[in-house]
C-alpha cells in the first residue's frame, strides 16, 4: 500500500481507497450487514487507511455499518464522507426518484445550500460513530446553490474544528473555478476508468495545476472490467446496471475481448487478476491521487489491496490504453 498526501490538505490518504456505495445496497440488489463489516475491517488490516461513504447508500445504512466496522479502531483511519444528496425534503435540483430500505417511495434532490450542509454534517456524525469528518465532499454539483455557498459552509465546518478538509465529486472546471473564489477543494471526485475517459481533456491537468487530489471512482466500471459478466447474466432487483447498455450486447462481447486479448496476459505477468489491472491502470495515470474501490465481502477488499501494489510499467499501460481507444472509437457516436 502507498500513502499520498491529499492535495492542498495535511490529509495523508491510502492509494486505494475503500468505497462503500455497495455496502448500502441500494442500486446493487441489497446487502447483508455482517459481510460490508468484515470487508471494512479486511481492508484496515491491509494498510487500506481510508473509507468513502455517503448518505444516500443506503439511506444513512452504509454510514451506519462503516461506524460499526471501525468502532474502536479510528486512529489512523480517514473517514469521508459527503453531503449534497437529500431524500427528506423537495429542495434543490430532482435528481431521480427512488426507493429506501424499507420500501418508502422517495424523491431525491440534489441540494448544498449552507443549511443543509450543515444540517447533514450533524446528521452523519452519529451514525458514523466519530466526532469530527476528516473528509467533508459536495456529493454533486446543485445548480441552485452557488458553489461559493457551498464552500463556506465547509469552511465554517472546518474552523470549528468539525471537518478536517473538504472536497467536491462530480464537478466540472467552470464549478472548481467558482469554488476557488471562495476556497480550493483539497480533493475531487470524478468516475474515471477505461471506459470513462472524460476527466483527461480538461480536469485532470486543471487539478494538478492547481493541487487538487484526484479520487477516482468506478475503477472497475461497476464490476464490468473484472471480465465476469457473461451475456446470459441476470441481476438482481433494483441492480441499475441492467440498464447500462456496456453490460450487453456487441458492447459486452468486446469488452471481454479486449480484457481476454490484451490485459490478461498483462495481469498473468503479474500474478494478479483483471480487477487488479483495472485499479493498478487507473493508478498508473499522472495526477491521480488515489482509486476508490468497493467492497462487499472480505474476498474483495482482499483483492482490493492487492491492486494497490501493482506497478504497470509504461509500455503495458500503453498497451491496455491503446486497446480500449479502439474499443471506445468503435462504439462512439
Amino acid at each position: 500500500m502507498k500513502y499520498n498526501t491529499l492535495g492542498n490538505s495535511n490529509l495523508t490518504v491510502s492509494n486505494v481507497i475503500l468505497g462503500t456505495w455497495a455496502l448500502g445496497g441500494w442500486m446493487w440488489g441489497g446487502t447483508d450487514r455482517n459481510e460490508p463489516v468484515r470487508a471494512v475491517q479486511a481492508s484496515i488490516d491491509h494498510g487500506v487507511t481510508t473509507i468513502d461513504t455517503a448518505p444516500i447508500y443506503g439511506f444513512g445504512m452504509s454510514e451506519e455499518l462503516v461506524g460499526k466496522a471501525i468502532k474502536g479502531r479510528r486512529d489512523g483511519l480517514i473517514i469521508a464522507t459527503k453531503c449534497g444528496m437529500r431524500w427528506d425534503l423537495d429542495k434543490g435540483d430532482f435528481f431521480f426518484d427512488s426507493e429506501t430500505p424499507d420500501g418508502d417511495k422517495v424523491a431525491v434532490y440534489k441540494y448544498a445550500g449552507k443549511k443543509s450542509v450543515l444540517e447533514e454534517w450533524d446528521r452523519s456524525l452519529p451514525r458514523l460513530g466519530i466526532d469530527v469528518i476528516d473528509l467533508y465532499q459536495c456529493h454533486w454539483p446543485d445548480s441552485t446553490t452557488p458553489k461559493e455557498e457551498t464552500m463556506e459552509a465547509f469552511l465554517e465546518l472546518q474552523d470549528k474544528g468539525k471537518i478536517r478538509a473538504f472536497g467536491v465529486s462530480n464537478f466540472d472546471v467552470p464549478m472548481l473555478e467558482d469554488c476557488m473564489t471562495v476556497a480550493t477543494p483539497a480533493s475531487l471526485q470524478p468516475e474515471y476508468n477505461l471506459l470513462s475517459r472524460d476527466i483527461e481533456d480538461e480536469i485532470l491537468p486543471f487539478c494538478k495545476t492547481h493541487n487538487i487530489a484526484i479520487i477516482c471512482y468506478s475503477s472497475m466500471y461497476r464490476g464490468l472490467l473484472t471480465g465476469k459478466f457473461t451475456p446470459d447474466h441476470t441481476f438482481s432487483t433494483g441492480d441499475t446496471r441492467a440498464n447500462d447498455p456496456w453490460y450487453h450486447g456487441d458492447r459486452l462481447e468486446a469488452v471481454n475481448k479486449t480484457l481476454r486479448e490484451t490485459v490478461q496476459p498483462i495481469a498473468d505477468a503479474h500474478n494478479v487478476n483483471l480487477a487488479q489491472i483495472a485499479v493498478a491502470w487507473c493508478l498508473a495515470q499522472e495526477g491521480v491521487t488515489a482509486a476508490l474501490v468497493g467492497a462487499r465481502n472480505q474476498a474483495q477488499a482482499d483483492a482490493n489491496a492487492v491492486a494497490a501494489d501493482v506497478q504497470l510499467d509504461p509500455p503495458e499501460v500503453r498497451r491496455i490504453t491503446d486497446a480500449f481507444d479502439t474499443l471506445l472509437g468503435r462504439f462512439a457516436d
